[in-house]
């Protein structure tokens, strides 16, 4: 995991994870994302803010499993997350090659409206406070401040 991953330790979150998904298909992260969920509600979060920490994650997971180890079983995806009533952090890894962010094209671009790839990253940095990637591009923090 990256340098962020020590940002885990300073907070004194209600809810904790630091899991290995497969990567086998995108399936695996279904019970992860409804615990995520399910706590976020339990700590009084508001449906619009889960809503978009959901969205997000989904996209991360997705992106991960998909595309950073194409569905590769040997391959897994490391998830760090935690969760407080006032913050939501999660930390994303894979075992690809990476990617470099600034190069996506946009997805509002008139030429790329109709390309049904490439909106995740945007979504995930309107809902989230801060998404960062690591140097390699195969691992992506974020943040939600409530």
């Amino acid at each position: 995991m990256s340098e962020e991953a020590n940002l885990f330790s300073a907070e004194q979150w209600t809810w904790y994870r630091d899991v290995e998904l497969n990567s086998d298909s995108t399936d695996c992260t279904r019970g992860l994302l409804d615990e995520i969920l399910n706590t976020l509600m339990a700590n009084g979060w508001e449906n619009k803010l889960v809503f978009g920490v959901h969205l997000s994650m989904e996209e991360a997971l997705v992106n991960a499993v998909k595309h950073g180890n194409k569905y590769n079983p040997a391959k897994k995806v490391h998830v760090l997350v935690g969760i407080s009533p006032h913050l939501f952090r999660a930390e994303i890894a894979d075992e690809g090659d990476g990617f470099d962010p600034a190069k996506l094209p946009d997805p509002t671009d008139p030429d790329y409206l109709d390309k049904p790839n490439g909106r995740g990253v945007m979504l995930m940095r309107n809902f989230m406070t801060k998404v960062e990637y690591n140097p390699k591009g195969n691992a992506v923090f974020m943040e939600k401040v409530r």
